[in-house]
């Protein structure tokens, strides 16, 4: 238990004041080659026609299974502290946007 202890790299994380204030996001498209997996997180907002791609994050296939583990662990212990989310489908099974950002499709 020692030698694992000694083995961790311990990685220090700098969070600008920029980057900490955050990009709000109500849309995320995906779309994937054989080496990348492309996130788009999109602002949609009500009544507009247009909507912008706020912030691309590109990661390899490795890191995008290491990621949904995550985000799966997460929402998991956010539903346990307050109960689970409802998702805005279980209401509307046809929820889709007609929406094209020119580049390879994808959906979330």
């Amino acid at each position: 238990m020692k030698e694992e202890k000694e083995n961790e790299q311990q990685i220090n994380v700098e969070l600008s004041e920029e980057m900490a204030e955050g990009v709000y996001s109500n849309l995320a498209m995906i779309a994937h080659s054989n080496s990348e997996f492309i996130l788009d997180f999109i602002r949609l907002m009500p009544g507009v026609p247009r909507a912008k791609v706020k912030a691309r994050i590109i990661v390899t296939p490795e890191h995008a299974k290491r990621l949904i583990a995550a985000l799966k662990d997460n929402i998991n212990k956010y539903e346990d502290q307050y109960g689970p989310i409802q998702s805005s489908q279980d209401n509307e099974p046809n929820f889709n946007f007609p929406i094209s950002f020119g580049g390879p499709g994808g959906e979330a």
